[in-house]
């Protein structure tokens, strides 16, 4: 198969494999445990949170493991908001479903909440951020998990610091495609996950900076200094660590993963003229394409790739559950017509030359093939 689809999940690194299994094996204390068996899986564990903290600029103390990106969000915005009653909420309108279906049910406490709105090339306006909303807690993502869209970060750090504000910054599809640098983001808050970096699914986590006052999201035990309960998933946690190492060696790899995606782009432009890619005059993560065939449904031709064993998506794996088209198209001003006709291409380390050239040869003969059995009535 040619998996096309890193943005959504990626494959697991054999190597992170291998650190993960002796602590499915033998190394099953309980990191909280003071025998041995216990002292051995909580040197694992800080093991990893350093190897976490290293990838990202933080500090070990500053991180708290958390079962993935949307339970991070979610302790970001409840973790701040529950500590601080009548506090303001601001996020961009197209953050992932996990952080805005968050910030809803903050909303739906009694936070005032306002959606940042973007412009037609995916990037998140910060005009509309007036000292007052500035002066709340402002969430941000890094980087859109379906355009690829690097947001204005610092510019949006700058406003909420002079406010006396918090952001917080949903990092999930940032993290190993481009160098993070915490205290740089000028963030307090950020989101991280493993399975996005060839790490294992269900561990993710959560950098805090010191200052910030956070209510446990998950109450009970202890762990995590007090700021999250629960016994750790150590195996998937270690399997972090190793991804995120890993991850950090990886990222001298991104210029040629552009490239890549040029290449791709290029090609189907070349092939398909009525093409149309969507955020394509702004700063792109590396690897992310996210275009549309203008008359041909997005789910038609994945599942017509799908049978030519080529993997790809029409946008975030979180949303397909729902019948309406990208909520992230929709706050580019695209036409819902338009939406319905995306594909999302997302590159990974093992991605080639030979699965893009194959890729865009098939795709252009499915929608030939496909238009031409519409022109005759026949779709």
């Amino acid at each position: 198969m040619i998996y096309l689809d890193h943005n959504a999940t990626t494959p697991l690194d054999e190597r992170v494999l291998e650190a993960m299994l002796p602590w499915l094996r033998e190394g099953f204390g309980n990191p909280s445990s003071p025998y041995r068996l216990g002292r051995e899986a909580r040197r694992a564990l800080e093991r990893a949170r350093e190897q976490v903290s290293a990838l990202v600029g933080a500090h070990p103390s500053q991180l708290i493991f958390t079962s993935g990106g949307s339970e991070a969000n979610s302790t970001a915005l409840a973790g701040v908001l529950r500590r601080r009653p009548g506090l303001c909420l601001s996020v961009s309108a197209i953050e992932h479903p996990s952080l805005l279906d968050a910030a809803r049910a903050e909303a739906g406490r009694g936070h005032d909440l306002t959606l940042l709105p973007c412009d037609d090339q995916g990037v998140t306006r910060i005009d509309p951020l007036d000292p007052i909303r500035a002066a709340g807690l402002v969430s941000l993502m890094w980087a859109n998990n379906e355009t690829g869209v690097v947001q204005p970060l610092a510019e949006v750090a700058e406003r909420v610091h002079a406010a006396g504000g918090l952001l917080h910054c949903d990092a999930v599809q940032g993290l190993g495609k481009q160098p993070i640098d915490f205290a740089a983001t000028g963030a307090q808050l950020m989101s991280l996950s493993a399975h996005k970096i060839g790490g294992p699914k269900g561990a993710g986590a959560l950098v805090v900076d010191k200052a910030v006052d956070l209510e446990p999201l998950i109450q009970g035990g202890g762990q995590e200094r007090g700021r999250r309960g629960g016994t750790e998933n150590l195996a998937a946690i270690v399997g972090f660590g190793a991804a995120a190492a890993l991850a950090a060696e990886r990222l001298a790899a991104a210029p040629a993963e552009a490239q890549l995606r040029d290449r791709l782009e290029a090609q189907l432009k070349a092939r398909i003229p009525e093409l149309v890619v969507f955020g394509a005059e702004a700063p792109r993560l590396p690897n992310t394409s996210f275009f549309a065939v203008p008359g041909l449904e997005g789910q038609t031709l994945i599942m017509a790739l799908d049978r030519l064993d080529i993997a790809l998506s029409s946008g975030s794996a979180c949303g397909h559950h729902h019948d309406a088209p990208s909520h992230v198209l929709a706050a580019m001003g695209i036409p819902a017509e338009l939406a319905r006709c995306a594909l999302r291409i997302s590159l990974g380390p093992q991605s080639t030359v030979a699965e893009v050239d194959r890729t865009t040869e098939q795709l252009a003969a499915q929608v030939t093939q496909l238009k031409a059995f519409a022109a005759v009535g026949w779709a």
